[in-house]
């Protein structure tokens, strides 16, 4: 199908670019940085030659979320959020972004969302998981308490949230010693994702804001597969849970789920069957994956042309309210 917008479209600034190095062996490496830090042409040949008319850019992960150092994690967000800008002011019809948060600061990371969607443009933010705040062995996960002003402003301000992916810290990462081949997104990335997500919506996040709009990128990161069984010992086991309304309900009513790295029309199916055609947006996770791929595989994949056509475009700019393409 022509005329395709993704959503999970990575970039880096010459500060967080080292943060992918070590997740993608030496052979890989000089390419994927060149892709990461190209915000011109590489990515409109790669949508070009696929049908993309639009990529939504997102920073690097973990980039902001584990500098520690609060005044220097709002001086580095502000700087990537500033030529993100500059790219999509060159290719507004090619190019949208996200605004990369110091989520270290609740007060900063407020102030920086609304300088980069109102100032700048951006259509939504993205936030790399917990933050590390102090130092580099103290984390904070977005249902602590301290978010609360964040989240409301975010709602205020009516533009989606992504949780994407980052590493567990390595307490909590032992699970795979050695077994370092089940690092990063071949599993950890989407467990440590999927736990985060599972905190916020058992928090009460969304009973006290139940406007707001949540996007996960791989397809939920297992969560429509898993969210039946999770709720169902939580009811059975009376386990105290803040939430007030069954978990699948924020799922279906706060959640928009991307296809990221999940080129599987059978997973993709089951993510349809739980929550319908409308909460899913296409995407690639460029360039971690191969734009070709993503798209071949979507544009051939056993869905009715018009879930494709709700998919691939119309979902996205409805979402991000998107103008002028």
């Amino acid at each position: 199908m022509l005329g395709k917008i993704g959503l999970e479209e990575h970039f880096a600034i010459a500060e967080t670019l080292g943060d992918s190095e070590k997740f993608h062996p030496p052979g890989v490496w000089p390419a994927l940085s060149r892709n990461l830090l190209d915000l011109m042409e590489i990515r409109l040949r790669e949508m070009d030659e696929n049908g993309m008319d639009m990529m939504i850019l997102s920073l690097n992960s973990p980039a902001i979320q584990m500098i520690y150092e609060p005044q220097k994690a709002v001086e580095i967000a502000k700087k990537a959020n500033d030529e993100m800008a500059e790219a999509v002011a060159r290719n507004p019809k090619r190019f949208r972004g996200f605004a990369a948060l110091p989520m270290q600061d609740p007060d900063a990371a407020i102030m920086e969302m609304h300088r980069a969607v109102k100032d700048l443009g951006c259509v939504g933010v993205l936030v790399n998981g917990y933050s590390q705040i102090g130092s580099p062995e103290k984390y904070v996960y977005l249902d602590d308490p301290m978010y609360r002003p964040f989240w409301a402003e975010l709602e205020k301000l009516d533009v989606p949230f992504y949780n994407h992916p980052r590493e567990p810290m390595p307490c909590n990462d032992k699970q795979i010693e050695g077994h370092p081949w089940l690092a990063g997104a071949a599993w950890t990335f989407g467990v440590e994702t999927a736990v985060h997500t599972l905190r916020l919506m058992c928090s009460g996040l969304f009973d006290e804001f139940p406007k707001l709009k949540y996007i996960l990128g791989h397809l939920g990161e297992t969560l429509p597969f898993c969210i039946w069984r999770t709720q169902n010992r939580i009811e059975k086991e009376a386990r105290g849970v803040p939430a007030k309304r069954p978990l699948p309900e924020y799922m279906a009513k706060n959640m928009w789920l991307t296809t990221s790295g999940q080129f599987r029309t059978a997973a993709l199916l089951n993510t349809m069957m739980e929550f319908g055609s409308d909460r899913i947006l296409f995407a690639t996770d460029f360039p971690f994956e191969e734009v070709k791929d993503a798209c071949d595989w979507f544009d051939a994949c056993s869905v009715s042309d018009n879930d494709r056509l709700k998919i691939g475009r119309e979902n996205s700019v409805n979402l991000f309210k998107l103008t002028g393409l």
